[in-house]
């Protein structure tokens, strides 16, 4: 195997960028293809041919793709990939795992003829342990079979068409493998999951650490956290059974002193580099992983988003994530990176990732470089029994996968009412949206979570309202006051349906527009375009832009937004940028408008400082013993 390495220790990205290991096999580029339209292929084992692989692929693009030399964008239910590596005998030694980081829709490997993993679920990774059916100086055949039928509405797809061209808000499908392929050597007894929970009140860390395998033997983890060179902790704990459970304290000293240095925010990503390692009782190591973490919290209080305790103005764009060439897919390590860049240097400070669940190197940019994120399922489109047991299991599977990712601090299982398409009409149906967020909440109590965003709200700790208002005047109209933003929710239904669900009381949540704008800019007359309101030219656009967003800035009551959208989409001409990412506007003066501070925020400080004058007054009348004006004030 080659020795690429992981972001601790240099050149490469690991496709798996909070657990890694020094040694690990990309096996992203060329292999074996074959469309099965008939699905005759199980029948005919191609597991154990190589004849019917006619075509080749370049992985980890989809065949739909120009990224991976086919453009194939018809009909194609069953594909087929097939490649060869190489294993040396040392490797032998340990487990040999093949990660495949994701495979929509429905995937099954073989390995030498011999099915070592079936995995359902589009978004989410997967692990085969090969070890047992390697061959020791042969060539190692990986057959993998991915079945994703376009005309399965219970499928959580997201914006994948079901038609054959795409449509409306629709895109061509991303079939297959789109995510890294990679094998590891690691030991027969090694870490196999790490979960991070800060708590920035006490400044500690709550960490697991899970083995593959319970252990017959005593072993130790040492923990090993560092922030900029400079150490925090170096902790060793004993390990019984499977997993241990600890609490690691940073210096309180430290911390206190320079808690602003240690926090993770937008403007200050601070990191924790993490090393852990597995002992035995003679100090020997037996595998050892990178990992990061850092110290944030997340909230609502009192109608505010909340971030590490105090109150913070979201200002989301939504980012479809797709790219001309290569779909789902980022066409390469640099482009994730560019794509985090982009939406700072535009003022923003998050993005909600719309009906995808994002690569993990993505995320990681986002930790790094600062950016929020609102982590999103891609949904169904029918309300069944099958429907509902796919999504709810791929969504605990990003629960799991995503869950240390600082950036994350709200999740979005459900948008609107996809898949549940009567959400009034049908209790099941709010039953289903409510058991999600309560489900969400139980697994990951640490972040905010919205059962449905944008309409017919079920459950959620923020109202997430969805306003193509097309003028800046309307949306003051709706959102200039406490009172015009009830009404507006109550009979304006901005969307033309309705926003609260019978028997739907506030609580207090915050309220944001996470969907608005959606501008066109038109392309030529030969070209297809979509959007939710068009403008003539970039003056135009940049005019509307301006008044949208001023006018959402000059509510009181809107603790944040998100701008539709960041890039325009296939037929979707409505970004702040062209699919190739070069910006339709001068991109610093929309930043000057995005980052323009918002009148709620103002309210804030305003209330707090008439806090503060009215706490001093009240202490003053005490001490003067003026016990009426006391009661009064």
């Amino acid at each position: 195997m080659s020795e690429l390495t992981s972001p601790a220790t240099g050149t490469r990205l690991h496709p798996r960028p909070q657990l890694t290991r020094e040694r690990w096999d990309d096996l992203c580029g060329v292999w074996g293809f074959a469309h099965d339209d008939d699905d005759r292929g199980l029948d005919e084992r191609w597991f154990e041919r190589e004849d019917v692989f006619d075509q080749s692929i370049t992985v980890p693009f989809p065949p739909e793709s120009r990224a991976s030399g086919l453009r194939a964008t018809g009909y194609h239910p069953v594909v087929w990939y097939r490649r060869t590596v190489e294993v040396s005998p040392e490797d032998h030694t340990g487990r040999v795992l093949l990660h495949f980081g994701a495979v929509d829709y429905r995937a099954q490997v073989w390995v030498n003829g011999r099915l070592v993993a079936e995995h359902e679920g589009g978004h989410t990774p997967f692990t085969a342990d090969l070890t047992s059916v390697l061959v020791p100086g042969e060539t190692q055949v990986i057959v993998v079979r991915a079945e994703d039928d376009p005309h399965d509405l219970a499928q959580p797809r997201g914006k994948q068409d079901w038609e054959e061209t795409p449509h409306a808000i629709w895109y061509h499908r991303t079939t297959g493998i789109w995510q890294p392929v990679w094998l590891e050597i690691v030991p027969r007894t090694h870490i196999q999951t790490l979960r991070w929970t800060p708590d920035v009140d006490r400044g500690r860390l709550s960490l697991v650490v899970r083995l593959n395998k319970a252990s017959r033997q005593p072993l130790r983890v040492r923990v090993r956290l560092s922030i900029r060179g400079t150490r925090l902790a170096d902790d060793t704990y004993a390990l019984e059974g499977q997993e241990v459970r600890r609490e690691v304290e940073l210096d309180p000293v430290r911390y206190r002193a320079g808690r602003k240095d240690l926090l993770w925010g937008p403007r200050r990503p601070n990191l924790i580099d993490a090393r852990i390692t597995l002992l035995d009782d003679d100090d020997n190591v037996l595998d050892e992983v990178g990992s990061y973490t850092a110290l944030r919290s997340v909230g609502v209080r009192d109608g505010r988003f909340q971030l590490n305790g105090s109150a913070y103005y979201l200002r989301l764009v939504l980012a479809q994530n797709y790219w001309p060439e290569s779909h789902l897919a980022a066409p390469s390590e640099d482009a994730l990176r560019r794509e985090v860049e982009l939406v700072k240097s535009l003022g923003f400070n998050g993005v909600r990732i719309h009906q995808k669940v994002e690569d993990p190197r993505f995320l990681y940019w986002c930790d790094r470089l600062g950016l929020l994120v609102w982590g999103e399922m891609a949904n169904a489109y029918v309300f069944t029994t099958e429907a509902q047991r796919r999504l709810t299991r791929e969504w605990l599977e990003v629960l799991e996968r995503d869950y240390n990712h600082p950036c994350i601090v709200t999740w979005v299982p459900v948008n609107e009412s996809w898949g549940v398409p009567d959400l009034e009409g049908d209790p099941a149906q709010r039953a289903f949206v409510r058991g999600l967020y309560e489900l969400t909440k139980a697994l990951d109590p640490t972040r905010p979570a919205i059962g449905n965003d944008g309409w017919e709200l079920v459950e959620g700790d923020i109202l997430g309202v969805h306003d193509y208002a097309l003028d800046g005047d309307t949306l003051r109209e709706r959102y200039h006051s406490a009172e015009a933003l009830e009404q507006t929710l109550k009979t304006v239904q901005p969307s033309r349906r309705n926003f609260y669900l019978a028997g739907h009381h506030r609580r207090g949540e915050p309220v944001m527009l996470t969907e608005f704008g959606g501008l066109s800019h038109a392309p030529s007359e030969s070209e297809r375009w979509w959007g939710y309101g068009t403008l003539p030219d970039t003056d135009a656009l940049l005019a509307r832009y301006e008044d949208l967003v001023s006018a959402v800035l000059d509510s009181p009551v809107i603790a944040g937004f998100c701008y539709t959208q960041l890039t325009d989409t296939e037929q979707e001409t409505n970004g702040l940028l062209r699919g190739d990412r070069t910006p339709k506007l001068d991109p610093e003066r929309v930043r000057e408008v995005t980052s323009r501070v918002s009148r709620a925020v103002q309210h804030d400080v305003l209330q707090e400082i008439h806090a503060l004058a009215d706490e001093r007054r009240l202490a003053q009348l005490r001490a003067q013993g003026q016990e009426e004006a006391v009661a009064e004030d």
